[in-house]
């Protein structure tokens, strides 16, 4: 293990991203309040955490069925789907279609075009004619004004196509399938949380929290109607609507920075959207690499690794990817050859104590990232009127973290103990979860 004179050095200079747990449940109450000014009607036009309406009462009950076709778009790929839904079952066929830098950063009508040409031959290819119901999973901070009217608030994950924030995405698709004919009936649009929530309902009735810890974080929830005074649908049974948190704004006003970081305030310098999503730059896989970078090059400042000397590689900003942080923490062998190997990657030339020290730096920000994460499902499960709650989970982070889950568990439980919190592992969230938004839709007409 790395000397213990060392340890103290690295972890004094590590410090800031250790979290206790009276600072844990402090960032709790902050968000418990920024709820509250999301969910307020007076409050909500200055609310960082927007709490949006979704327009999805009821999670499935098991009784849908039918074909639907699903459109899922939320990063550098998006999928069509053709889900087939009977006695419970779910049957998928997708197709994964690139999305281009050229597509992401040019015209929203080009985007459009494009997903609608996918989908027509996506259609072709299935020999598919009728016209089905279809859910699109458009994974952006949106205000929805129904099911199937959503607009677009600000563009994330690298995206900024022109002429789509603030306007209605679902007539921005339709326009296009319709100048291509291409026949769809959108009967929803969801964002990739709620679709988690909905997947994971499906087969688990207690599924009232969907979660995603991937590229960005966000999460969503059941909320009764008479805590949501922005609500202007119906009255009738049942009060409830899963309310979309856009969590990952939270602290955009401020409320966080005793906890930011230098490693975080030199992250965020190098991102197309500074200052925003201020929350989701502590967790989300976007940028925990960049933030594990930052950290390495402060250690190298201090001659704590590397003998001081760094390569051209590592001080290019966004080299260290968050894969690595998975992969070095999995790597328990005694001579931590994965992490050597990472490292000679990146043409550094390490020592062994310089590669249990990369462990410790990647320890130290993933687990904060865990605990933030948790410290926000506590919250939630605390404004719950349930005993347990099971929180349907999506995202590559989650799922390919080998300690995230695990940091999750100890801290929901630590943080909410009165609640039971269940984590469960969704399917396809955004693919299938969408397709029984649109089920559930069709099902209520």
């Amino acid at each position: 293990m790395v000397d213990s004179q060392v340890k103290a050095q690295v972890d004094s200079l590590l410090e800031s991203l250790h979290l206790s747990d009276d600072n844990l449940k402090d960032i709790m109450q902050r968000l418990q309040r920024d709820m509250e000014k999301g969910l307020g009607a007076a409050t909500n036009p200055t609310a960082k955490v927007k709490m949006f309406p979704s327009y999805v009462r009821s999670i499935p009950n098991g009784s849908e069925s039918g074909r639907f076709f699903a459109l899922d778009l939320g990063g550098s790929n998006f999928r069509v789907l053709l889900v087939t839904l009977l006695n419970g079952d779910v049957k998928l066929e997708s197709k994964v279609f690139a999305l281009s830098q050229e597509i992401m950063t040019g015209t929203g009508e080009q985007l459009f075009d494009y997903i609608a040409t996918c989908l027509g031959d996506f259609k072709k290819e299935k020999g598919i004619s009728e016209k089905l119901p279809l859910g699109f999973t458009f994974s952006f901070p949106c205000a929805q004004k129904g099911l199937t009217s959503a607009f677009l608030v600000t563009w994330t994950k690298g995206f900024s196509a022109s002429g789509v924030e603030n306007q209605d995405v679902v007539k921005l698709l339709q326009q296009s399938c319709a100048k291509q004919n291409v026949e769809l009936d959108i009967v929803a649009v969801v964002n990739d949380t709620v679709g988690t929530l909905m997947s994971c309902a499906y087969t688990n009735p207690n599924c009232y929290i969907g979660l995603i810890l991937g590229t960005g974080t966000n999460a969503c929830y059941m909320e009764n109607l008479d805590n949501v005074e922005l609500w202007d649908g119906d009255d009738k049974e049942p009060r409830q609507v899963i309310i979309n948190m856009e969590w990952g704004a939270f602290g955009d006003d401020g409320v966080l920075d005793d906890i930011r970081t230098d490693f975080d305030k030199e992250m965020d310098k190098l991102t197309p959207n500074k200052g925003k999503q201020l929350y989701e730059k502590m967790i989300s896989g976007m940028y925990l690499g960049e933030i594990t970078r930052q950290a390495l090059l402060k250690l190298a400042d201090h001659k704590m690794i590397f003998r001081g000397g760094l390569s051209d590689t590592i001080k290019e900003p966004w080299k260290f990817e968050t894969r690595f942080l998975s992969e070095i923490e999995a790597d328990t062998s005694e001579s931590l050859t994965k992490v050597d190997e990472i490292l000679r990657g990146l043409d550094l030339k390490p020592n062994h104590q310089d590669l249990q020290i990369a462990n410790l730096v990647c320890q130290a920000v993933s687990s904060r990232a865990a605990k933030l994460a948790a410290a926000g499902v506590a919250t939630v499960a605390n404004q719950m009127n349930r005993d347990e709650v099971t929180v349907g989970t999506d995202g590559s982070l989650y799922k390919k973290h080998p300690k995230f889950h695990d940091h999750m568990v100890l801290y929901a439980e630590k943080l909410a103990p009165k609640k039971k919190v269940n984590f469960m592992l969704s399917e396809d969230g955004s693919g299938k979860g969408a397709a029984l938004v649109a089920a559930v839709a069709s099902r209520k007409k």
